[in-house]
């Protein structure tokens, strides 16, 4: 008999992995492509942003969780944003506290977290269905792959579009930069290189998982 969907997924490690692997928020699922495109102009931009958002994933994942059977069905999707809207505003704020000039690179983006597929989604299909442990798991999973993704990106277009990394100098003034990678076409170039690395990694370790099967299966 097939697994109920609706059923509470068990705690393992997968629970925490498929974010980061499995079901990575861009490079699998191609969520939040917004910001991913937006603010990886610098890897402290992308750092900055990922934790942000792994911070709203966590909290409003937690809090989802807790209220899962006090939320009515029909209102869940605008109570769902409302908890996220709260838990963005305080790190707006946060952002604002700790670096004005961090606060103005990440610009409206910081505030358009409220609409960020990764986390909506989230709500709806796990910590509204799950206990608060799996979900704190599960969303501190899917924080992991959306910063490392966007670090991915960040890391690349700051060492080839400024010549430098977290702001330290790499190459010294005799390098020239590739500005394209500082502007907003570098961001599909880049994004365009790991989605094919990516995929292409992922399918030679399911090629090569088929065939370690076929030969315990001969």
């Amino acid at each position: 008999m097939p697994a109920d969907p609706r059923a509470p997924a068990k705690l393992s490690l997968e629970t925490l992995t498929q974010g980061i692997w499995k079901e990575n928020p861009v490079f699998v699922m191609l969520l939040g492509l917004c910001p991913v495109l937006a603010v990886t102009n610098t890897a402290t931009n992308a750092l900055a942003m990922g934790l942000a958002t792994m911070f709203v994933l966590l909290c409003s994942g937690v809090l989802v969780s807790l209220l899962r059977n006090v939320i009515p069905k029909q209102v869940r999707i605008a109570c769902y944003i409302i908890i996220i809207a709260t838990f963005v505003t305080i790190t707006d704020y946060a952002i604002m506290a700790i670096s004005l000039d961090l606060h103005k690179a990440l610009g409206a983006f910081i505030q358009l977290i409220v609409v960020n597929c990764v986390i909506l989604g989230r709500a709806e299909a796990y910590a509204s269905k799950n206990k608060v442990v799996s979900s704190f798991v599960n969303a501190f999973g899917m924080g992991i792959g959306f910063t490392v993704a966007l670090l991915c990106l960040g890391v690349v277009r700051e060492v080839f579009g400024f010549g430098t990394l977290f702001g330290m100098d790499l190459f010294g003034p005799n390098f020239q930069p590739w500005a394209v990678f500082a502007l907003p076409p570098g961001g599909f170039f880049v994004l365009a290189f790991w989605l094919f690395l990516f995929s292409y990694v992922r399918k030679r370790r399911a090629a090569a998982t088929t065939l370690e099967e076929k030969k315990h299966a001969a």
